[in-house]
């Protein structure tokens, strides 16, 4: 029976065939040239396939590892077609991240750009210029511990995996279409928007604002590959004139390095950002210097896009709930706390973390975001993470308020957790990342300014860049590694 997606697609593809779909810096194609390139894909696939496994019922798992293009389009839309489980994997996960997702979610074969080092073997290649590797032999047959999707599952996604490996949260073709029209109608996407999108398509800001929602609209989708450096992104803007930017906040931070003026960005209608909230200085120095809101998109991974603002603003806090999106807040009685949400285009579990995604739902089916936060005059605003609460000695402190001062104390990026000494005692530490001159007594001055002493890291470790996930998210357990190299191992944890 053909999917929900694998549907929608076809009947897209054919309705807005003579409009531009989607294009690179290499490649433009419209709805009815996407339609014939996908159609191509799924007959390779089909062919490759068969002659590397009997495939018998199983629907072959696979991962699509590649930068933003026009090809990454083609192939996920020609495994739709093709009845495979597409996988949307970050290409800036490392060998080992890569081989962990592939043992734990049971992967047939992986679509990719590069080369893989996760001792799987090469066989074919798909008509868009992608390489197709099978993980093993048996791949397609299923085993004892092999996870089984559910039935409606049609596309996988995962967790950024900032605090730990990624989760690979199942979706149906249901919620993923219903995202797509609640963010259309929501934020007013017509045929005519040109969309310069910078984010990765397997990152939720990506996957749920520009791919299936502008195929609804019968837009256009512009996917630059590589870094979205300044000079890139102006580029871009000149030669486009997109309606829309989707991209992360290190592409605004990077826009604002520029002295000379950017007309262009005036002219957008919709630019949005994810994955950590825009530094309230850049928003104001973009609103100021350039004539540029910036909407602070809120969505979680495992529940689709949650809310948006048309007329951005610092005081608007994340904008209004979408179609489809309920909020409670702590116990249920207010309109502060805990955030839990509930929408339609929410994912159904984990696939590689059994249980672990309806722990977090209540009895009403609401998802514990972890998020803290309230509903003032319909609007969302957030305050601060559940989880983030360190305990040092007895006294409660949120990392979060300990993080923010750091930034705007000089660091670009901050990190802030708990270690042991060697005596078992906890401390406040941090790694930031800042510019050449930043040290330790200086954004310790700043904090004892700012803070109450107890909230004040008693190591700060400065170094030149801290790694992030594919979406920007500094990885928790590389600032530790880096915190512990240049401490000696003189703490424990």
């Amino acid at each position: 029976m053909p999917g929900v997606l694998n549907q929608v697609y076809t009947d897209l593809l054919t309705q807005h065939a003579d409009r531009l779909a989607v294009a690179d810096t290499q490649r433009r194609l419209t709805y009815a040239e996407l339609d014939t390139a996908a159609a191509e894909f799924r007959t390779e696939f089909d062919r490759w396939w068969s002659e590397a496994v009997a495939r018998g019922e199983a629907r072959p798992r696979v991962v699509i590892l590649a930068a933003n293009s026009a090809s990454y389009i083609v192939a996920y839309v020609g495994l739709l077609r093709a009845g495979a489980l597409p996988f949307l994997l970050d290409p800036a996960l490392a060998p080992e991240e890569v081989r962990a997702v592939v043992a734990d979610c049971g992967i047939d074969a992986v679509v990719h750009d590069r080369p893989l080092s996760v001792g799987i073997e090469p066989s074919g290649s798909a008509t868009s210029g992608y390489a197709l590797t099978r993980t093993a032999p048996g791949a397609g047959q299923p085993t004892a511990d092999r996870p089984e999707p559910l039935a409606s599952t049609e596309v996988c996604r995962f967790t950024s995996g900032s605090t730990g490996s990624p989760s690979c949260i199942e979706f149906s073709g249901t919620a993923v279409h219903n995202a797509a029209l609640s963010w259309r109608d929501a934020t007013g996407l017509g045929a005519d928007d040109r969309i310069l999108c910078f984010a990765g398509l397997f990152n939720g800001l990506a996957f749920n604002t520009s791919l299936l929602a502008a195929f609804l609209a019968g837009a256009a989708l512009w996917l630059p590959s590589g870094l979205p450096t300044s000079g890139q992104v102006i580029r871009f803007l000149r030669e486009i004139r997109p309606t829309r930017l989707t991209g992360f906040p290190a592409l605004y931070e990077s826009l604002l390095r520029r002295p000379e003026p950017i007309p262009e960005l005036a002219e957008l209608k919709v630019a949005l950002s994810s994955a950590a909230p825009l530094k309230p200085t850049t928003a104001e120095e973009l609103r100021t210097r350039h004539g540029l809101a910036v909407c602070n998109y809120y969505g979680v991974a495992e529940t689709g896009p949650l809310t948006f603002d048309p007329f951005p603003a610092p005081e608007h806090g994340q904008g209004r709930p979408l179609p489809g999106v309920e909020f409670v807040f702590g116990d249920g009685t207010g309109t502060t706390g805990e955030i839990r949400v509930r929408s339609t285009s929410m994912g159904s579990r984990y696939l590689n973390a059994p249980g672990a995604f309806e722990a977090r739902l209540d009895r009403d089916g609401f998802y514990a975001t972890h998020d803290l936060g309230s509903l003032r005059d319909g609007r969302l605003h957030l305050s601060g993470r559940a989880g983030s609460r360190l305990n040092i000695g007895g006294r409660k402190i949120d990392s979060v308020e300990v993080r923010r001062v750091l930034l705007a104390s000089g660091a670009r990026e901050a990190v802030v957790f708990a270690v042991d000494k060697r005596n078992g005692d906890p401390m406040l530490a941090a790694v930031v990342s800042g510019p050449e001159g930043l040290t330790e007594d200086a954004l310790r001055g700043r904090c004892l300014e700012r803070l109450a002493s107890y909230k004040v890291p008693e190591r700060v470790v400065v170094v030149p860049e801290i790694p992030t996930t594919g979406v920007g998210k500094p990885r928790m357990s590389a600032a530790r590694e880096l915190f512990h190299k240049a401490t000696d191992s003189a703490f424990t944890s």
